[in-house]
């Protein structure tokens, strides 16, 4: 076979925008390819839903890639291991409820489980913006406003593009990015105690863990909070390299989601 310069580049392009057109109105667009987002894809991809995941990085997959101070292990506790067997991770028992995971195996086995259900990861990808729209009641986010991560990292005055989405998940980890552009540009008050993002306490697993969980939930109207976002936006302690709430994070931000998606 020749092969045809031309040619490679032309299938790139045509792969490319046949994905990204496909993906301009979704159910359900998660911000950051986090662990907690990924696992949201995997579940909203195989209950048939359409999803989405920007990331403004090169590498999806948040923290998980780095384990625990660049020891590439990772724990998680007994309550979250069915769902890491679900998607094909290995887990070492390492007594008293506690597993460990080798992070690139688990990070790269995610990634994998979330395209293959059906949910496209466009990385290098910053979300710069949300839209919104208001009806006789309030105000709703509807969409993301999306553009290259190097036009922000040059400081370039590109424009961007629009994304409609029924639903937006911010997982952008400790900044809660989506949350601030929110609260700050749309001048309204989150579902938090302050109306604003709280910002994570210190390092408690335990609380951590159980946090995340709990506060997986609405922030506000139309926008969704999941693991290290869900723990800043409401104020909750950092929990370390321990997973399983981002897991059953993201496992249960995909539940709410498609209960509401087949409701409407």
């Amino acid at each position: 076979m020749q092969l045809d310069d031309v040619a490679i580049s032309k299938s790139i392009l045509d792969a490319y925008f046949e994905k990204l057109l496909a993906r301009l109105d979704v159910d359900v667009a998660l911000v950051g390819a986090g662990p907690a987002n990924l696992v949201a894809g995997y579940y909203l991809g195989k209950s048939g839903f359409k999803a989405v995941v920007f990331e403004s990085k090169l590498a999806p997959g948040g923290g998980m890639w780095g384990g625990g101070m660049m020891f590439n292990e990772i724990v998680l506790q007994d309550d979250a291991v069915h769902i890491a067997e679900e998607l094909g991770i290995h887990c070492n028992p390492g007594g008293d409820g506690y597993y460990t995971m080798d992070s690139v195996e688990a990070t790269s086995t995610i990634i994998s489980r979330c395209v293959r259900a059906g949910t496209v990861i466009f990385n290098l990808i910053k979300v710069e913006d949300v839209l919104f729209r208001q009806d006789d009641r309030q105000p709703r986010v509807s969409g993301l406003v999306i553009n290259w991560s190097p036009v922000e990292k040059l400081g370039l005055y590109v424009d961007p593009l629009s994304i409609r989405a029924s639903f937006v998940v911010d997982g952008t980890g400790h900044p809660a990015d989506i949350c601030r552009t929110v609260a700050r540009k749309m001048d309204v008050k989150l579902n938090t105690k302050t109306g604003n993002v709280v910002g994570e306490m210190p390092l408690w697993a335990e609380k951590g863990e159980q946090f995340t969980v709990t506060n997986t939930a609405e922030v506000f109207p139309g926008l969704y909070v999941a693991g290290m976002a869900a723990n800043n936006a409401f104020g909750g302690p950092r929990m370390g390299p321990i997973f399983g709430g981002m897991l059953r994070s993201g496992k249960k931000v995909a539940e709410i989601l498609a209960e509401k998606l087949r409701s409407d």
